[in-house]
């Protein structure tokens, strides 16, 4: 059931609607904001019009009226090629609209956006979000910004109808770079989990007791609790696709590399997720890590 629009809210332009921005527009409808969308795919068009959203023709007019452009697709090519050109959200949203990029793309592309934005009279926040397609269907991600605190003061109520922690980090740029580090542990984290039931399996151990005991302990994360079932059932329908992860691995080492840190650990993880999309499975979920364990322990998967 849609909530009428409050029209003392600000309007809001949501531009992609995939495994994360549906449930996300859909959140702010409920929360009483009126949502314009525009995204490639028509059924996920007639989705937000199911929700009581309004689904526009194209960039320009999902953007000409809005004073809050969210936008969520899946890498910096897209970012870019939805941002600039004539037909692109920087010529065509009015200028003093703030403009929340969601997406997790390269802390340099938030940078250079919000330049560009800023010649426009348009302002940026980067504001990549952890949580996957759970936490964002239940409305608890975790939502990392980076911009001015004035533009953040401005977006947070926003924001609140979308995650529950949410802060924060720093300046343009600063949101992805947070971003990039919880790719960082969240793949690591996938890893150890996918190593420990191979081993518990290969062992004899009642692997369902085991990740019990495990997740009440100091091995217990939230990754464990989120990945559990899918671990237990082989169910690696994505929530979170082992290709955008690579991606991600990608932004986080190239990152990295340039400041100066280390990752030994991230970039042997960022070489077995690269080879899981290698050998087909990069349209499964991140926790088919467990497949490419599986392969190196001699199964055939």
């Amino acid at each position: 059931m849609s909530t009428l629009a409050d029209s003392s809210r600000p309007a809001i332009a949501w531009i992609g609607l995939g495994i994360m921005g549906s449930p996300m527009s859909e959140n702010l409808i409920k929360a009483g904001y009126q949502v314009t969308g525009f995204t490639l795919e028509q059924d996920k068009l007639d989705r937000l019009a199911a929700a009581g959203g309004k689904a526009a023709a194209s960039i320009a007019e999902a953007v000409k009226d809005a004073d809050v452009v969210i936008t969520m697709v899946p890498a910096s090519p897209q970012v870019e090629a939805i941002s600039y050109g004539p037909d692109g959200i920087l010529e065509n949203a009015r200028s003093g609209a703030l403009l929340i990029d969601m997406s997790s793309i390269t802390p340099q592309t938030s940078i250079d956006l919000a330049k560009a934005a800023a010649d426009k009279g348009i302002r940026v926040l980067d504001a990549p979000v952890s949580g996957g397609e759970a936490g964002a269907i239940e409305a608890v991600l975790s939502i990392m910004v980076g911009g001015e605190q004035s533009d953040f003061d401005t977006a947070k109520p926003i924001l609140e109808a979308l995650g529950k922690t949410i802060v924060l980090c720093g300046p343009h740029g600063s949101g992805q770079t947070v971003k990039a580090a919880n790719q960082l542990i969240v793949a690591v984290n996938i890893q150890a989990c996918a190593e420990a039931v191979v081993f518990l399996e290969k062992s004899g151990v009642d692997l369902t007791a085991a990740l019990d005991v495990l997740g009440g302990g100091l091995a217990g994360s939230t990754v464990l609790a989120r990945k559990k079932d899918n671990f237990l059932n082989r169910d690696f329908k994505p929530g979170f696709r082992i290709d955008l992860h690579h991606k991600d691995m990608g932004i986080v080492t190239d990152a990295a590399r340039n400041v100066g840190a280390a990752l030994p650990v991230g970039a042997v993880v960022a070489q077995l997720v690269a080879s899981l999309r290698a050998q087909g499975d990069g349209g499964l979920d991140h926790s088919a890590l467990l497949r490419a364990v599986e392969r190196l322990s001699g199964a055939q998967v």
